[in-house]
Order: structure tokens, then sequence, then C-alpha cells
């Protein structure tokens, strides 16, 4: 199978109570992060968050978009998009 980067829109909730995906937001996956959004502090959160429950390494996961704000571009490598997809998947 050939693997190619796969782009993920993501809404974040820096300065939650807890870390974790809550579920999708649209078309956006929403992540909660405990870390502020000040230095890439939130950035930093949510890349580990999303590497852990994709099951890949942090440096599989780009935030190639939307580093300064909630609504982020987030780059998967790695996977395949249907494997993602299956990992974080969509309500019906």
């Amino acid at each position: 199978m050939r693997w190619c980067a796969v782009k993920l829109s993501i809404k974040v909730v820096p300065g939650s109570s807890c870390d974790g995906i809550v579920g999708w937001l649209g078309a956006a996956l929403k992540v909660r992060v405990k870390a502020p959004a000040e230095r890439g502090r939130a950035n930093a959160a949510v890349e580990e968050i999303v590497a852990g429950a994709l099951g890949v390494p942090k440096s599989h996961i780009l935030i190639v978009k939307g580093k300064t704000c909630a609504w982020k571009l987030v780059e998967i490598s790695g996977l395949s998009e249907a494997e993602v997809y299956r990992r974080f998947p969509k309500p019906t």
C-alpha cells in the first residue's frame, strides 16, 4: 500500500481540564488539551495526542496551518487516509 500525507482539520480547545479527542465537530476533529495556548505548548500537546491516538510517532504529525489559532490543519504521514478515518470514525 502506498502512503501519502493525510490532511486533517482540527479544532483545538486549549486550557481544558483534560487532554483528549472529543470527536467530530462538522468536518474537524475536536481535541482538548490542558496546555495553554502560549509559546507552542498547545500545538505540541495536539501533536502528541493525535500521534498517540493514531499509534504513530509524534514526528509523523505536523501542524501545517493555523499554528496561532484554534482551527488547525494537521498533516499525518505513515498512514493511509482510510486508516486515519478508521481510527477516528465519523458519525453516520
